[in-house]
């Protein structure tokens, strides 16, 4: 797939986005292949949301026709022991008095489903920045305590979720079902285990985009359903609970310089899957995190998002594309987010 595949009228923006440079043409940083740090300027904190054009919002609008509304969001509560050895969620409850009650939430903000935001993931190898060679070192961290807007210092809050939190994300959302694809709608079995290392190849996108008559464009938000989560739901508690003891791995989307192509020649605003971690884990050791790429040198919006609802509908309908609207918590400086994203079809 391609610019070429556009099949809606073009607008200024789109011509615009025509001219961004093509990956082979953006320089590297270092070992790391497609910098895109002067594609939006260096005081940039939006990265690749900034596709999300007034243009692009209003034509992906349009693809409102039944009305029908699929909230993408694990319970908060979900999972209560997560992977990557992080906090729990905690839920406390009490009466303000007979008639009146509060509850608080402690979570960690990339706990369940989440946006990774542009201050969690940046560029190893000893160069040790961030989104726009930021610094790592320029990123306050320790307890952020913020109680007026005129207290507001934005180096420290630099590179924080609010920046999306305040635009949004919301444009067309495209879902590549690789399950059913794979399993021609479950006529024969998941080629690989969702909860073991595999690596999904662009080739396997773009076969699917076919088969579903998908076409990108520009600013579409590309979520792609690869089986953790209807594996989670259907597994034992036992089951579940057991993830958090052991390493970590999942089937996701290859490290390659084709998938990086693949994602930024077709001009996508962000990327999210059904697994915690978008990409094939753990990364063979010979290679580059996608993350470092997606996040550090795009500043694309990625991870984990519930799909199962939704991948129903979509087959139903026979469509794979839907209006998608994300706001993330406005938590100035904030590493990530709970999405809060909808599809409405």
């Amino acid at each position: 797939m391609t610019m070429s595949d556009i099949s809606f009228p073009i607008t200024d923006f789109d011509m615009a986005a025509r001219s961004l440079p093509k990956f082979d043409d953006l320089p590297n940083f270092h070992q790391y292949t497609g910098c895109a740090w002067d594609v939006w300027g260096k005081d940039d904190e939006l990265g690749t949301v900034n596709l999300l054009t007034d243009e692009v919002i209003a034509e992906a609008s349009k693809e409102i026709k039944a009305g029908k509304v699929f909230g993408l969001n694990m319970p908060i509560n979900f999972p209560g022991k997560p992977v990557f050895n992080r906090q729990p969620p905690v839920h406390n409850l009490w009466m303000l008095n007979s008639a009146c009650n509060d509850d608080s939430i402690t979570i960690n903000t990339q706990s369940g489903t989440q946006w990774d935001g542009l201050r969690h993931f940046g560029i190893f190898g000893g160069h040790n920045v961030f989104y726009n060679n930021t610094p790592s070192e320029v990123l306050k961290r320790g307890q952020l305590f913020i109680t007026d807007p005129e207290e507001i210092n934005k180096d420290k809050i630099k590179l924080g979720i609010h920046n999306w939190a305040q635009h949004g994300i919301v444009g067309r959302g495209v879902l590549l079902d690789l399950v059913r694809f794979y399993t021609d709608n479950g006529a024969k079995p998941l080629p690989y285990d969702p909860w073991t290392t595999h690596a999904i190849p662009t080739r396997d996108l773009e076969a699917c985009a076919k088969a579903q008559g998908v076409t990108f464009r520009t600013g579409d938000i590309l979520i792609l359903r690869v089986g953790f989560t209807q594996k989670w739901y259907a597994a034992t508690r036992p089951e579940r609970e057991a993830l958090h003891t052991r390493e970590e791995t999942f089937a996701g989307i290859e490290q390659s310089e084709d998938m990086k192509r693949f994602l930024w020649d077709n001009h996508f605003a962000a990327i999210a899957s059904d697994q915690p971690a978008i990409e094939r884990w753990p990364c063979p050791h010979d290679l580059n995190h996608m993350h470092s790429t997606l996040l550090g040198l795009w500043g694309m919006p990625i991870e984990f998002f519930d799909l199962e609802k939704l991948s129903a509908a979509c087959h139903e309908a026979k469509k794979y594309t839907f209006f998608f609207t994300s706001w993330p918590l406005n938590v100035l400086g904030g590493v990530a987010s709970p999405p809060n994203a909808a599809a409405y079809l």
